[in-house]
């Protein structure tokens, strides 16, 4: 059977593959030995944390470090792994494999933007994507556990671990601490910040777009239409979200207000960064202001780049949109970006993915809102955290009912792999016809 017949259905591999996981997880952290008191975890809890770790997502019903022994921590950090780098490597795949399926024209369109991939280079990309991201954790958790080591009490072997835990956390946009405070404690720590802040960014950059920019880095020109929209989508978000949050919570007492100028805009750019989907934070979350949780929202919903670590609907998507309503306003009848046209179907993958996004959210915010008497402001952040798989917290997650709880699984899981299916699925779906209807027009506004 050729390759492509194997993955004739993308999304039910990535979807099998995750559930294997995420079940393998659940068994291993239920083990007596898994926590710290010796006895079994509920089936909630080793659920909800497999399925945050696999998801790469960070939120949590129990606290890492206490809860779980030093065999439950690094289950996780196992689980964390095998989600980031699996999702870019299968993402990556899906990505070549797709082109081999949509016809000679679309084959050559998907070669000139991803270059040198193709289907024969299948265990070039896998071992790529491997060493490129186990060369990024070994390189941050050196600089990691040097820091912690001239900073505080830590001895080298915890320093070592926790070095590596976060490194390997950070770089998979996954959020999974070693604290209960997350990274507060080294809020005024540039070192550890913009480290964990850049591990951050570039696994969420995405293998396809890191690969390219190996190669082009220093020719923009050059880029691919998925690189250029990447890049300065994600440029723009950092520069936007980190200005907006300064001001949004400077007078916060609780939050930025109480913290020197310098440290001020460094915690608020580290706050900034992480609705990429990573999940930790310099400041309370809980104690942000509603319209500072209204933009990480935004931010989250969106996330990071496709065939990364991170989740959301992805900066390509929202950049996708951004240009079609610009074209839109102008009055023009084709979409371009650059030199380049974006094509119809493209488009409108784009807005299906963003539509059903919304209606997940929605949905599953009017649903814990039925459950709970929790402030919607929290709710609504809870919900998309999980969707965008970024694991960020007002702290509510351990105090949602089972239920609730049971429809975060749900969300982190659909989250993790759906803008992927969905994507996959309707380019799989294209076909062309040998008629059309005639053109009416719908009335709009």
């Amino acid at each position: 059977m050729a390759t492509t017949d194997r993955f004739r259905h993308p999304g039910l591999v990535i979807a099998g593959s995750f559930l294997a996981a995420i079940a393998l997880g659940t068994a291993m952290l239920s083990l007596p030995f898994a926590t710290e008191a010796g006895e079994r975890a509920t089936v909630m809890e080793a659920l909800f944390t497999s399925t945050s770790a696999v998801c790469v997502t960070g939120l949590v019903v129990v606290d890492t470090a206490t809860h779980w022994s030093t065999f439950g921590e690094v289950v996780i950090l196992l689980l964390i792994q095998i989600g980031g780098l699996g999702i870019m490597t299968v993402a990556s795949l899906t990505v070549i494999l797709l082109s081999r399926r949509l016809g000679l024209r679309a084959r050559l369109i998907a070669a000139a933007q991803t270059r040198s991939l193709t289907v024969r280079d299948i265990g070039r990309v896998v071992r790529n994507v491997t060493i490129f991201g186990i060369t990024c954790e070994v390189l941050v958790a050196g600089i990691l556990t040097v820091r912690f080591l001239r900073t505080t009490d830590m001895t080298f072997g915890d320093a070592l671990y926790s070095g590596v835990f976060h490194s390997i956390s950070a770089f998979n946009n996954a959020g999974f601490g070693l604290y209960a405070d997350s990274l507060t404690r080294f809020v005024g720590d540039a070192w550890v910040m913009l480290t964990v802040s850049l591990a951050v960014i570039v696994g969420g950059l995405g293998f396809p777009v890191i690969f390219e920019l190996a190669k082009t880095w220093s020719r923009p020109k050059t880029w691919s239409v998925t690189t250029r929209v990447t890049v300065w989508v994600t440029v723009v978000l950092l520069i936007v979200g980190t200005i907006t949050v300064a001001l949004i919570e400077r007078d916060n007492p609780e939050t930025l207000g109480a913290l020197p100028p310098r440290t001020r805009l460094l915690a608020a750019f580290f706050t900034a960064t992480m609705p990429r989907t990573a999940g930790f934070n310099a400041i309370d979350i809980g104690a942000m202001t509603p319209e500072g949780l209204f933009f990480t929202d935004f931010l989250m919903f969106i996330g990071g780049g496709t065939a990364g670590t991170a989740g959301g609907i992805k900066v390509t998507t929202f950049g996708l949109l951004a240009v079609v309503v610009w074209a839109e306003l102008r009055g023009e009848d084709r979409v371009n970006v650059g030199v380049r046209q974006i094509p119809p179907d493209n488009q409108r993958q784009a807005l299906a993915v963003v539509l059903v996004s919304v209606l997940l959210v929605a949905v599953s915010t009017f649903v814990l809102l039925a459950q709970t008497s929790l402030p919607f402001e929290q709710v609504l952040f809870e919900v998309v955290s999980a969707f965008g798989t970024v694991g960020l917290s007002t702290g509510i997650t351990a105090d949602l009912p089972q239920s609730g709880q049971l429809l975060l699984v749900c969300l982190m899981f659909l989250g993790r792999i759906g803008p992927l299916t969905l994507a996959s699925a309707l380019a799989l779906r294209q076909h062309g016809r040998r008629y059309e209807r005639p053109l009416e027009r719908i009335n709009v506004g």
